[in-house]
């Protein structure tokens, strides 16, 4: 069986002539003799999938027969890499037809002039450097180490994406660029042509009678297709919008199809909204890795189901940290309607090529998923990883921060980008911070300060004693007021118990300020050594201690007025009866209303199914309600408890917390109370 044997570039689908190589190729490390081993492709050759496992191999070589298809005959042949870690030079029947080099971007190669009568052969040298410093490889672990090198997984090398042939005309569409009117009711259209620059373009919306024909008389075409009746793509509904291409020319007939959604993300003030509805960003970060295939997935349904594992656990985007993803990853967040924050691979250390390598990979991003509705936010640099950690003390790495926004903004000025996420900012249109820390209790009084707009300045741990305080903003330019603010990075503990903890209470802070236009919680699932995953590396549930994230990241929360204390005692009182004010977060687009109800069980306790009926409170969207006092007392003979609290509404439950209560006649230690 062909692994990933499915088509690999939906948003620019020439299926109807294509031909997969993924499979088995002959493998040998630059030193070895002769062609002794087999590699799968496509999987790095330090997975147990790829049959190799080979590691810290800087230069290994790939080598298959094949055969183009008859049918393809009269046709240019090109050969196609989705990614190759880190430079290939490709060559068929001795003849060198492309050397590419960066490790996340995909390449190809018109190979026609280089075929011969039978069968083809085709041989890849790759180069994946030990040492990665001053390229782009994200997450990869570097010889000698990166400054991050802690959060850093096993190197990804040679092909690691799909490898395919395609057959078009000589003159052919390069690229079909898709985005929605501003008035969104027509779907704006341009396309690169390669090849002649005369023809006719046919654009056909599929399903409609919407079709134009232009004249080709330069290699770029621009149209605009209307949409009667436009039905906008939302999560709620992730409608898309197919558009038939055929390019027509002396050198033959070019069909290509692309699709898009109509939707709008713009940031107003100090809010992200989506076709004209405020966002509240509830987002995850993921990593893609996968326990046996590295940075490939195992098989298309092993991206639509990490997509799939967010949203059940209530979120709205996944931010794809560091990467480029296979676009396939893109085309299901399309479809399943899940919000996409989509960056580049980082470099390593500050130079002149680091910087030019970090910049390569922008304007391939851009052309290859640009016409994806499901991304609604672009990273560039993170947390000034291959700018030395040091954006405010440098202002040559200030200006390759601000020209790395000024380069994709000039590609795509439709969606908001962030120059340098977590930390100090230079040209930003989201001022988003990476804040980690242990305790509830100053974690909830810095993030207070910082959407209060007290301080603007924060605690970052870079070692055991080692903490420094990232300002927002690295030049006087970058403005700190007037900008959509995110926590784009957050969690704490060290077991399963300890970080849903904290993910329950740090998420609750998150939720108190309304000022507040999203975060991102790390993280999805676990990888290697790093245990801060929802789920195991499996993506397999781990034990929670009771925490369904799906209540955390809902539309409606509770946010209680409690300074916790550690898991398992929340609120520590010397008397059974207790009062807890409660207040409702609601990002609905109606007012919400309803009882709160209680109920008691033993702390890590199943929860309950009926609850007590209690006072009534209602909330109005994006506006976090004044307190509501809810008071019960300790089943008797009980000298702990969790208090489950559920808001009921019409019937149905819209809000689900708890808060575990232990009595004490002294002081105990550990107390994280201010």
């Amino acid at each position: 069986m062909t692994p990933r044997a499915e088509y690999p570039r939906p948003h620019f689908d020439r299926s109807h002539t294509w031909s997969s190589l993924n499979g088995e190729w002959d493998f040998r490390a630059d030193a070895e003799p002769g062609w002794n081993r087999t590699i799968t492709v496509p999987f790095a050759w330090e997975t147990p999938a790829s049959g190799i496992e080979a590691h810290w191999l800087p230069v290994a070589w790939y080598r298959r027969q094949m055969t183009v298809p008859q049918a393809w005959a009269g046709q240019r042949v090109v050969l196609h890499f989705g990614a190759v870690h880190h430079e290939a030079t490709v060559w068929v029947n001795d003849i060198e037809v492309v050397t590419h080099r960066g490790g996340y971007t995909p390449f190809e190669a018109d190979i026609t002039d280089a075929l011969r009568d039978g069968a083809q052969e085709v041989v890849v040298r790759v180069s994946a450097p030990l040492d990665k410093r001053e390229i782009a490889h994200g997450k990869q672990r570097s010889i000698p180490r990166d400054d991050f090198d802690g959060v850093c997984f096993t190197p990804s090398s040679g092909i690691w994406q799909s490898v395919w042939l395609e057959a078009r005309p000589a003159t052919h569409l390069a690229a079909l660029s898709l985005r929605p009117s501003e008035g969104l009711d027509a779907i704006e259209v341009e396309a690169r042509v390669a090849g002649r620059s005369e023809g006719v373009l046919r654009l056909t919306l599929r399903g409609t009678s919407t079709t134009v024909e232009i004249p080709v008389a330069a290699r770029l075409v621009r149209a605009t297709l209307p949409v009667a009746d436009p039905r906008l793509w939302r999560p709620e509904d992730p409608h898309l919008y197919h558009v038939d291409a055929t390019l027509v020319s002396a050198d033959g007939t070019d069909d290509v199809a692309a699709y898009t959604g109509l939707r709008r993300i713009e940031v107003i003030g100090e809010d992200l909204y989506l076709n004209g509805r405020r966002l509240f960003v509830r987002g995850v970060l993921d990593q893609g890795y996968w326990p046996r295939t590295g940075i490939t997935a195992p098989g298309d349904a092993a991206l639509r189901h990490d997509l799939e594992l967010a949203a059940a656990a209530g979120y709205n985007l996944v931010r794809k940290h560091l990467k480029l993803e296979d676009p396939r990853f893109v085309h299901h967040a399309d479809t399943l309607g899940i919000l996409v924050w989509a960056e580049p691979a980082a470099t390593g250390r500050f130079s002149a090529e680091s910087v030019a390598a970090f910049e390569e990979q922008i304007a391939p991003m851009v052309e290859r998923d640009g016409n994806s509705p499901a991304i609604v936010i672009w990273g560039l640099y993170n947390e000034e990883w291959g700018l030395d950690w040091d954006i405010p003390g440098d202002p040559a790495k200030q200006q390759a921060a601000a020209r790395a926004y000024d380069l994709l903004k000039a590609l795509d000025p439709t969606r908001p980008a962030v120059d340098n996420s977590g930390w100090t900012h230079v040209k930003t249109d989201l001022l988003d911070w990476h804040y980690y820390d242990e305790s509830a209790a100053s974690w909830g009084r810095t993030v207070a300060a910082l959407l209060d707009g007290d301080q603007d300045d924060f605690p970052v741990r870079l070692g055991p004693d080692y903490v420094v305080r990232k300002k927002l903003a690295g030049v006087h330019s970058q403005p700190l007021r007037g900008l959509p603010n995110l926590n784009s990075e957050y969690g704490g503990g060290f077991t399963s118990v300890e970080r849903a903890w904290h993910l329950r209470w740090q998420t609750q802070e998150l939720r108190r300020h309304d000022r507040l236009a999203g975060y991102v919680y790390t993280e999805l699932y676990d990888i290697e050594h790093e245990s801060a995953g929802l789920l195991d590396f499996e993506r397999r549930v781990k034990d929670l201690a009771g925490v369904d994230p799906a209540h955390v990241n809902a539309t409606t929360t509770l946010v209680l007025d409690v300074v916790p204390v550690a898991p398992g005692r929340d609120l520590l009182t010397g008397m059974r009866e207790i009062t807890v004010p409660v207040r409702v977060s609601h990002h609905g687009t109606e007012p919400v209303n309803g009882h709160l109800h209680t109920a008691w069980t033993p702390v890590f306790g199943p929860a309950p199914s009926d609850h007590g009926a209690g006072p009534w409170i209602e909330a109005k969207p994006f506006l976090l309600s004044t307190p509501v006092d809810v008071r019960t007392e300790l089943p008797a003979g009980w000298t702990s408890g969790r208090l489950h609290l559920a808001l009921v509404s019409d019937g149905v439950v819209v809000a689900r917390s708890a808060v575990d209560v232990e009595t004490h006649t002294a002081p105990l230690i550990g107390d994280d109370r201010p």
